[in-house]
């Protein structure tokens, strides 16, 4: 699927057709989660810090907070309608998956671009949604064409063309090669796919380790076997880094389980869950390894809450020595979570605040996505992106407010592009939505 959160955005809030839109967290720490391609336009990409985005694109940017449930339902109607042409496929995220078709064993370049485009007509006729389909003798290759016919496009590579199309490309887009071994090759000269393919083993393996490196080095000379196979939910999402220079303080150490909660974040988006327990995991300087963890009241997606929850289980290095590796992991994972848009009042009275917000707000429950009202709103409990809903207009969602107004454009997939409407507040007839009535599917 091609920028899926924002294209997602943009088919239920109509009025953001071909706007720069921008999904993700909008705190202090916030990290784009998906940008529309009138957003990348601008050099806004996913994982970039939302304030850097919000820079590059200017004053057009749309900004919103993710809503996970949304995803997940549009997900499933576009993963219902690819295995009515693949009944087994492997899914990687929400918005991703490989298939093999059996049909298509031996066929030509003319027949997968034919499959290609049934199966992305079927796919835009079910959801409104464009998609891209890449086509190869294995994953590695398709992957890759799938990522060059973006956006909305096809490509296939045949096999006899296969060694030739990856020489030339650069070393970071074959699969597994990330900054830290993306850099290490580029010191060594290695730049291209090609370059990697032109290694010996045995080098190959001194510089990406002997475990990954000789499948890397297979994947480069386009040897690719594995099969596709359904995929089994994984227990724990996590992410870590080992550090050339031991961490000898807290304010690296903090820094760096920042970025480790980022990084396993962004896997748990993908993935489509929510966690609830959150568990720090330190390797020491001697190779000890040592956990911390820390169990919320429910599951969340939210960044801010799961970082926040790390650094409370953090130990001082003064206390402990020197740190090698951080990781921070996702666990307890559930379908059913909470996905705060008050992620400064959810973190409650009792926790760190680092960004020196006001502890002292109350602890708000939005289960699986759903925004319950709790009274009447004041002014700064409508932040922008809040489904609304109004017995005279319909749905909606918050565009904006302040000083004691807020403005709704009222619209949904099925609506066309809304009008807006601004009232004073307190409005006791505007109450907070379930975020998939923006869909309007009757299923």
């Amino acid at each position: 699927m091609d920028a899926f959160f924002a294209s997602v955005e943009q088919l239920a809030r109509p009025t953001l057709a071909g706007r720069p839109v921008l999904v993700g967290g909008t705190g202090g720490r916030g990290v784009v989660a998906g940008a529309s391609y009138e957003a990348r336009v601008f050099g806004a990409r996913s994982a970039m810090p939302m304030h850097q985005a919000r820079r590059q694109v200017g004053p057009s940017a749309v900004v919103l907070p993710p809503r996970i449930d949304v995803y997940r339902v549009v997900s499933a109607r576009v993963f219902t309608i690819v295995r009515e042409f693949v009944p087994v496929i492997e899914t990687l995220s929400f918005d991703e998956a490989f298939g093999e078709p059996e049909e298509l064993a031996g066929a030509s370049a003319i027949d997968a671009r034919e499959y290609a485009h049934r199966m992305r007509r079927a796919i835009r006729e079910g959801t409104g949604l464009p998609a891209s389909v890449g086509f190869g003798s294995g994953k590695q290759i398709a992957k890759i064409a799938s990522g060059l016919a973006k956006p909305d496009g096809a490509r296939v590579i045949e096999p006899a063309r296969e060694l030739e199309f990856l020489q030339e490309l650069p070393v970071r887009k074959l699969w597994g090669i990330g900054p830290v071994s993306g850099d290490r090759l580029a010191r060594l000269g290695i730049e291209t796919i090609g370059d990697l393919a032109a290694m010996s083993d045995p080098e190959v393996a001194s510089v990406l380790g002997a475990t990954v490196g000789p499948a890397l080095h297979r994947l480069a000379q386009g040897i690719d076997h594995r099969p596709v196979a359904e995929r089994a939910s994984a227990k724990q999402i996590s992410a870590e880094s080992t550090f050339a220079t031991d961490i000898i303080d807290s304010a690296g150490l903090r820094a760096a389980v920042t970025a480790a909660a980022s990084h396993a974040h962004r896997r748990l988006l993908a993935d489509g869950r929510g966690a609830r327990t959150v568990v720090v995991k330190l390797r020491r300087a001697d190779m000890s390894i040592l956990t911390r963890s820390s169990t919320l009241p429910a599951a969340t997606t939210d960044v801010e809450v799961l970082t926040t929850a790390a650094h409370k289980v953090m130990l001082d290095p003064l206390d402990i020595g020197p740190i090698r590796l951080v990781g921070v992991g996702y666990a307890g994972l559930s379908d059913i979570h909470q996905d705060s848009l008050f992620p400064d009042l959810e973190r409650g009275p009792d926790a760190e605040d680092p960004d020196g917000d006001d502890p002292d707000a109350d602890e708000t429950e939005i289960p699986r996505g759903v925004q319950i009202p709790r009274g009447v709103p004041a002014d700064d409990e409508w932040p922008t992106g809040t489904d609304v809903a109004h017995p005279d207009h319909g749905h909606g969602w918050v565009q904006g407010g302040g000083h004691g107004f807020v403005t709704v454009r009222f619209e949904t997939r099925s609506t066309g592009p809304g009008r807006t409407r601004n009232f004073r507040l307190p409005e006791p007839m505007l109450s907070r939505a379930d975020p998939l009535a923006s869909l309007d599917w009757d299923d």
